[in-house]
């Protein structure tokens, strides 16, 4: 009976460190590509005389240099900081809410802008960008701060209306599932998978959506048969992890 429990607990443990690290891979990822989108056309606008090639060739340099490294930092230490202010000290966030204020919060703007000053000016003393082109980018970097703090927000607005979606999907795959009507489920499942893709990892969504996909799966392999034995039925609702 105690083995039984510590491997729960051992399991349950193990998930919860396993969420964590896909819901901060998943932000440092978003994040990063914010970053570098706003890097470039940041870097366009502030250079507009810069043939393409150049203005790659700058990023690049830019990136290389520590920008990639320092963002990825930066936004851990962000959810960290951001954790902390929402009294967070362990486990994962429970919803979209709290990592978007946890990153608004977690002073990622700051950091970023401390990241680009050191970055492009160790561009500059190593000679690998001219120096009235990165005082030009130093200068004006909010341009480029303002283009990720707008791209971040849109981002968590974009997820939060897939979570709105999701809920309505999850719904009609119930209703469908009462009816028996296995197309209809299908259609409703499979746009359920695609709207998971479009948000960070949330536990409660995980586990709505495992369920739904373990049931969803016995019915198919059971020839869209709905006459599935109680044993079966709970194995569906047990397999969430």
């Amino acid at each position: 009976m105690e083995l039984n429990k510590n491997i729960e607990n051992n399991l349950e443990n193990s998930n919860e460190l396993n969420i964590q690290k896909k819901q901060n891979n998943f932000l440092q990822s978003t994040i990063w590509k914010i970053a570098d989108g706003a890097l470039n056309t940041g870097i366009r606008a502030l250079l507009p005389n810069l043939i393409e090639n150049q203005v790659i060739e700058i990023k690049d340099q830019i990136i290389k240099n520590g920008f990639k490294a320092g963002i990825k930092q930066t936004v851990s230490s962000a959810i960290d900081l951001g954790k902390s202010a929402q009294g967070i000290v362990t486990g994962n966030f429970e919803n979209l809410t709290q990592a978007q204020t946890a990153i608004k919060n977690g002073g990622i703007l700051d950091s970023i802008s401390n990241i680009l000053n050191f970055t492009v000016k160790k561009c500059m003393q190593n000679n690998l960008i001219p120096e009235n082109i990165g005082n030009i980018i130093v200068k004006g970097k909010d341009i480029i701060l303002n283009t990720i703090e707008s791209n971040i927000e849109n981002s968590f607005q974009t997820q939060l209306s897939a979570v709105e979606r999701l809920e309505k999907y999850s719904k009609n795959w119930k209703k469908y599932f009462e009816e028996q009507n296995f197309v209809k489920m299908e259609n409703e499942y499979r746009k359920m998978k695609e709207a998971m893709k479009e948000i960070m990892p949330i536990q409660k969504a995980i586990n709505e959506v495992k369920q739904i996909e373990n049931l969803h799966i016995l019915i198919k392999n059971n020839g869209k048969n709905f006459n599935l034995s109680n044993e079966q039925m709970e194995l569906s609702k047990q397999l969430i992890y």
